[in-house]
């Protein structure tokens, strides 16, 4: 018996969160008998119309600029699986098998609204293949992502019919055997089922989908690596103040500066403005002009990082809502809706709207990197860390080379993000016979997404690391109350560097500290 909590799949309500959850394997499905209902009914019209001799694109038609080649009835099963074979024309590594089921499971999420026409035992082989785990094999390039994402989605059908590879428990293997060990039966598609399962967009909508639930907590950590740099360096809290930031109210602005706010109360390691003023004055020295030991106002990376966030955190929303958007739509073509009695050729599954948004995301992920690369440089510089060692050395200086090395890995991804947040959905490449005159490449742009996510937490776990190891030289007795929370859930996991170990040992346990476990899937618990 299948224990895991279940989303119940309606065709309205997937979330990102769920769509990853999905694929992970942390929640099966269950399909919403008011959904098969709609499905039945889609079907039963859809059969009425082809038995009236209606001509249907991608039904009783070939496809693409070849639509005006209408095919005899006897041939239109054969049309889907030749669809299918020819289509399934992918090149790459594979998509993360967990990523391929959420494919199968997003596509799912659209059959079951009742547009597709397609049967009620197809979209219930769908589930039973992502609850067993049955993940497509699906190369990660092909995809133009105008009549959404054909090839990947080939590659998908391929697998509801048994035939090509699968990832099973883990496992690589021909799918009759994966549908073997799952006792399922690979499905017999009948018309308009080949192309109901290709037309759409539902693998640059997954692959988005686990792209923003990294942004998501990147964001999260950002935050309170901001928070460990006033901490360490011991900023002035103006920057901060409420009040500044209700002045320029962006959103996401606010956000994260309540954020930080919240989570360094009760710091006493935090120059408060009010005290400032007396501090300063007692270290006059000169009747013209003296220097100070504090700074009036600290560096952009620290003073500035709510605004330097503010259109980050805006991003991945805006971004997540074009998601879920997608994840929740009909776009298949053509659209069958039983109650209105149309059969409708249009473009729902144009991948524009997902390509602007991982692009999007791609420059915010970009700047994030560049925020936390430059708080890690100011930690390291002996000319800007306000007196930590060079290098954050816990050695002998020179001997021992610290952070040094180590912050190659930061530079060198942030370059790499930097380049990734040149736009691909503007890109446009007719092809198809220049049926597809315009094409969104939001395949292409969710991959970047995906990577570029990836490559970010490399950036930051590098920061975190370095942030641990000055806390180790100061200031870590004084933090405020949610640094402190943090900074003692990170504790029992991190050891001061001190040249003893392969960096890559210890960067390689943070990582997988940071994001894949449930530390930083919610900040609130630390104020």
């Amino acid at each position: 018996m299948d224990n895991r909590p279940a989303v119940v799949l309606t065709g309205n309500d997937l979330t990102v969160e769920d769509i990853v959850a999905i694929g992970i394997g942390d929640k099966r499905v269950e399909i919403d008998p008011a959904a098969l209902a709609r499905c039945k009914a889609s079907r039963d019209f859809l059969t009425e119309e082809i038995e009236a001799k209606r001509i249907i694109y991608g039904v009783n038609t070939s496809f693409g600029p070849m639509c005006n080649k209408i095919i005899n009835d006897n041939d239109i099963e054969a049309l889907q699986i030749n669809l299918i074979k020819s289509h399934a024309a992918g090149l790459g590594d594979p998509l993360k098998p967990y990523i391929a089921l959420a494919v199968l499971a997003v596509r799912l999420n659209t059959l079951i609204k009742g547009f597709s026409g397609v049967r009620t035992e197809l979209v219930m082989l769908v589930a039973g293949m992502v609850n067993a785990g049955i993940a497509p094999f699906i190369p990660e390039c092909g995809s133009v992502g105008a009549s959404g994402d054909l090839v990947h989605l080939a590659h998908t059908a391929l697998a509801v019919i048994g035939e090509g590879n699968v990832f099973y428990k883990k496992e690589f293997m021909p799918a009759p055997q994966a549908f073997a060990g799952a006792g399922l039966t690979p499905a017999r598609l009948s018309y308009k089922e080949g192309i109901a399962i290709m037309n759409g967009t539902s693998a640059m909508t997954a692959i988005a989908a686990f792209a923003l639930f990294g942004a998501k907590k990147l964001l999260r950590i950002a935050c309170v690596n901001a928070a460990f740099s006033i901490e360490i360096f011991g900023g002035i809290d103006d920057a901060f103040d409420e009040d500044l930031h209700e002045l320029k109210p962006h959103p996401g602005q606010k956000a994260v500066a309540g954020i930080i706010r919240r989570l360094y109360s009760g710091s006493k390691n935090i120059t408060l403005r009010k005290d400032m003023h007396e501090i300063i004055r007692r270290q006059q020295t000169g009747d013209r002009v003296f220097e100070t030991s504090i700074n009036v106002q600290d560096v952009y990376s620290i003073r500035c990082s709510p605004q330097i966030l503010a259109p980050v955190c805006e991003s991945i929303e805006a971004a997540t809502k074009t998601i879920e958007i997608e994840a929740n739509s009909s776009n298949d073509n053509p659209i069958i809706i039983p109650d209105k009695k149309k059969i409708i050729h249009g473009g729902n599954f144009h991948g524009q709207s997902v390509g602007f948004a991982m692009d999007m995301l791609c420059i915010a992920v970009s700047e994030l990197c560049t925020l936390s690369e430059r708080q890690l440089n100011k930690l390291l510089d002996k000319n800007l860390n306000e007196g930590l060692p060079e290098h954050l050395i816990a050695g002998t200086v020179g001997l021992t080379m610290g952070f040094m090395g180590a912050q190659y890995l930061a530079t060198s991804t942030t370059a790499e993000n930097r380049q990734m947040a040149n736009p691909v959905s503007t890109l446009s490449i007719s092809c198809n016979a220049s049926n597809q005159d315009v094409v969104s490449m939001g395949t292409v742009a969710a991959r970047k997404a995906f990577k570029s996510v990836s490559n970010a937490k490399h950036v930051l776990t590098l920061e975190t690391l370095a942030q641990m190891q000055a806390l180790s030289f100061r200031n870590a007795a004084t933090m405020g109350k949610g640094t402190t929370r943090v900074y003692n859930a990170l504790k029992p996991h991190f050891s001061v560097y001190d040249n003893t170990r392969v960096f890559h040992d210890d960067l390689v346990k943070f990582r997988k500290l940071l994001f894949s476990s449930q530390l930083f899937d919610d900040l609130s618990i630390y104020y």
